[in-house]
Formats: C-alpha cells, structure tokens, sequence
C-alpha cells in the first residue's frame, strides 16, 4: 500500500515591514534613548528653606493690657515665639511645645509686657534717644519746637533708637515744621511777626499730601485754627491715614471733638472747653493775647464741683476722643516729687537740650526771674522767687483739682511725657506719668494700658501695643508685677526691640 503524505503545518508568510511602521518605530527609539539621558540630567527642584527656630520667652507671665486696661487675662507660664522682629504666637507651656534648635530666654518668675510708646516728646541726640529705651520706651512720636530741645529736627539717624513716628503742624505757618526746609515750602510756612496764621485750603490740602510722603504719622491742631478749618482738616487728614491732635485755642473744643480729632493735648489746654461762649467768640481774633489769657483765668478759677465743669467731663467720655494729660508736665510744681537727676539715666541728657530743667542739685524747678530784677536786693530777689514758686505750686493744684473731674467722668487716656519740656526728662518722664496716672485714679493696669495698647485702639496702630501674634516684638521683661504696684516698671530685666535683645547696660555709655 502505498504509504500517505505526512502533513506538514502551515506557515503564515512573513510580511516584511511597510516603510511607515519602520519609522515610527525609529522614532520611538530614539525618543526613549533621549529621553533616559535627558531625565537623569534634569535638576531636582531646590526644597524651599526651613526657617530658623524662633526665639522663645519661656515661663513668664504675659501681662494683659486689652480693653483700656479692663481685661486682667494674664498668661502665666507663657510661651511666646517671636521670629524676624516680630511675634509668631503666644500661649501657655501646655500649648505650645518648644522647638528643637530654639533660642530659650527663661522668663520663669518674670512678668512681660509691650515696650511703652511716648505719644508726645522730641528726641533730637543719641542721648535722648539711649535714655528713652533705658527706660523701656520702645516708641515716640517725635516733635519738633522751640520748646521741645531747642532743635529743628528730629534725629532719625540714632542708634540705637525707639522707632519714630515724626508728628508735625498743620494748616498754620510754623517755624519748626518738618516741611519749611524744603524750597517749595520755605516761604509759605515761614512765620509772619507776632503770630502764626492759617494757611489757605490749597495750602493745606498740598501739605496733607506732602506730609504723607515724608513719612508723617501725626498732625498736630494748633492755636489759631479756627472751627471750619479744623473740620475740613480732621477729614482729609483721617482720608489721607494720618492720626491728629488737637491743642485748640481759637476752635471750640466742642466742635474739635465732634470733628472727630483722635487726641486731646496736655491737662492745662483741654480744660479750655468749659469756657462760656462769650469768652470763646474773642479767641477766633486773639487766641494768644488778652482774650486768651482771660479764657484761661475762666477756667483756672472754676471750682472742680462747678456744674458746667462736670457736664463738660461727661462730654468728653462720651466721644472718640482720647485725653493725653502729659502730666509730668506739672510733676516738679506737685507734691512728692522726687530728684529726677538721680536717675541713672540722667546723666545721657545733656541741660542745653532740655526746657527749663530741674535743679541738678536740689532737683527743684526753678523760677527764673526777669532780668531786671538783677540789681534788686538779694533778700528782695528770693523773696520774689518765693512767691513765683508759691503761684506756680498753687495754680497746679488747682489744675490737678480740676484733671480729678475730668477724670472722674472715665475718660480714655493716653500715656505721654512732653519731654524734654517744661521740666521733664525723655524716658524718665514717662515713668512719672505712669505714676500720676495712678495718682489721678486710674489703676496700674490702665495706666499700663495707656501707655502701650491704648495707642492700636485709638489710632489704630495695630503694629504694636501687646504681646501677641503680627504684632511687633517690642518687650519688656520686668521683675516684679506692674499690675500690683506701678514702681514695678522701673524694675527692666531685659529690653527687646524688634526682637532683639538690647544691652541695657552699654545704653548709659555716652
């Protein structure tokens, strides 16, 4: 039988590939050749820098200073965390756990509060402005006068310093404003004989806007702007982010405070607003002559339980104005004062730079006579000294009598020195106005209060004022409590400013 064909499988022919398919798949090759290189060379993204452990103020008592002083919610064995002059958080020990790496600055036993803000003082030499962070002032508004360090300027560039908020005149000419240096402004601000005068809308209008560029934080109200002009000012000037301070003759302080000017300048002018309207109307033509001095003489001889006093104190408590006494003004002329050249600061303060400065010796203010008296009999001279001290002991009582009631109506208060005028000292006189402002009723805390927070409540200078979170890491370290006893502020541990420590010591080195 003939034997069968074996079956061999079948075989699919092979296709040879089109010209197409051969150069996609080239191109894929090469594709991934490049892409294997390219990624092995492609630089990682940089990681974005780790901050640096911030520096912590462990264990201390956080000192509240809210609500004009009316809040009394401490933190004790506080952590505060500050970084890049500023503070990052604030808390209790429980709440927030240190950092590796931290910067730890033991506070146990201590009490923290913000750095003080002088609201009213001028500060022209490295001297002034040592003295002022010696004794914990952090900030000024820094003025400029022939009253104010006999200077016509501000010295910006000491250092170290309190910040500066430069205040100056508005609407007014004014030998001492900040702008009369300028040419543009050299002739128009340039003070006629006798008496300042007002400055046109234009004017004024142009050195608000002026005054914005030079950095200005205040402008000060004076004596012969009268009411239209000072309401058209408090506007713009509130348009324009700048906080004002009105120190009135010739407007009614009625009509400033119903403007709504933000502060109320020194115990012996706010009194003025309790004069009748027949003494006011002569102020709009002479606010510095003899209807000034009779307006004045009105106020002085009211008693402090008069009606119209009382309902004028009522009045003030009931508007966004805030009263800044500078009452260290009248510190020397009260009892209990003490010698202010016995201060360790004191010896930063050169006499040529103060106002009428107290006796170094007997740290007594002093009544200088006029210069004729020199050829009257010596017993006839200290006996004329005599009665000026007497006078003058005697109108600042009456003027402190007068401060009580105001006071009594629960003013809102501001913490200022005056310095170095009339007497008073940078720095240490802002320890004297915290003492006077217990004196006058309010208690440690409020006058705590008004001297730090009081400032971002009332003009909204939220940059600083207390220890807590955005706000700036001005601080005192003090070793006793301030909300016990007042005299406690004396006792600085440790200063920083911006968040840095400041070397207390080095400051009493001219």
């Amino acid at each position: 039988m003939p034997v069968p064909a074996r079956r061999l499988p079948l075989m699919m022919p092979r296709r040879r590939p089109t010209a197409l398919a051969s150069r996609i798949l080239v191109l894929l090759v090469s594709i991934v050749a490049a892409a294997v290189p390219a990624a092995a060379a492609q630089p990682q993204q940089p990681k974005p820098p780790v901050p640096p452990p911030p520096l912590v103020l462990a264990g201390g008592t956080v000192i509240d200073v809210t609500n004009w002083g009316q809040s009394a919610d401490d933190i004790q064995d506080a952590i505060v965390f500050i970084r890049d002059g500023h503070i990052l958080a604030v808390g209790t020990r429980a709440s927030l756990p240190i950092p590796k790496g931290a910067q730890v600055i033991d506070c146990t036993g201590k009490y923290l509060i913000p750095g003080f803000v002088d609201g009213y003082a001028g500060i022209d030499n490295q001297g002034q402005a040592s003295a002022d962070l010696y004794m914990g002032v952090t900030t000024v508004v820094a003025i400029t006068s022939d009253r104010h360090g006999w200077v016509n300027h501000i010295d910006q560039n000491a250092h170290p310093s309190p910040h500066i908020y430069p205040l100056d005149s508005i609407g007014s000419t004014d030998d001492w404003s900040l702008l009369i240096h300028k040419p543009e402004w050299a002739a128009t601000l340039k003070n006629p004989p006798g008496r300042s005068v007002e400055l046109s809308p234009e004017d004024t209008a142009r050195q608000i806007a002026d005054e914005v560029k030079l950095g200005t934080r205040v402008l000060w109200l004076g004596h012969d702007l009268t009411a239209a002009n000072t309401q058209w000012i408090v506007e713009h000037a509130h348009q324009a982010g700048l906080v004002t301070y009105g120190e009135f003759i010739s407007t009614p302080y009625r009509v400033g405070v119903q403007a709504g000017v933000d502060v109320l300048l020194h115990m012996d002018r706010f009194q003025l607003g309790v004069i009748p309207d027949e003494l006011q109307q002569p102020l709009m033509d002479d606010p510095e002559g003899a209807a000034s001095r009779t307006a004045y003489g009105y106020a002085d001889r009211l008693p402090p339980t008069d009606f119209h006093l009382r309902a004028y104190a009522q009045f003030l408590s009931s508007q966004h104005t805030a009263l800044m006494p500078t009452l260290s003004a009248y510190y020397l002329r009260l009892p209990n004062h003490r010698n202010l050249w016995k201060d360790p600061a004191a010896h930063l303060l050169d006499m040529a730079s103060l106002n009428s400065p107290p006796d170094p010796v007997t740290g007594e203010a002093d009544y200088p006579l006029g210069g004729w008296t020199r050829h009257l009999p010596s017993a006839t001279q200290r006996w004329m000294e005599e009665n000026a001290r007497k006078k003058a002991d005697l109108d600042a009582d009456k003027l402190w009598a007068i401060n009580r009631t105001i006071f009594a109506a629960g003013q809102h208060y501001l913490a200022a020195s005056g310095a170095p005028s009339s007497g008073t000292m940078p720095g240490i006189s802002m320890y004297t106005e915290l003492e006077m402002m217990v004196r006058l009723g309010l208690s440690p805390r409020e006058a705590l209060a008004a001297a730090t927070n009081n400032y971002a409540d009332q003009l909204h200078w939220t940059e600083l004022g207390q220890i807590a979170p955005g706000r700036r890491a001005d601080i005192l370290v003090l070793d006793g409590d301030p909300t016990a006893n007042i005299w406690n502020v004396r006792h600085i541990n440790t200063i920083f400013l911006d968040g840095n420590q400041i070397d207390r010591e080095s400051l009493l080195k001219k």
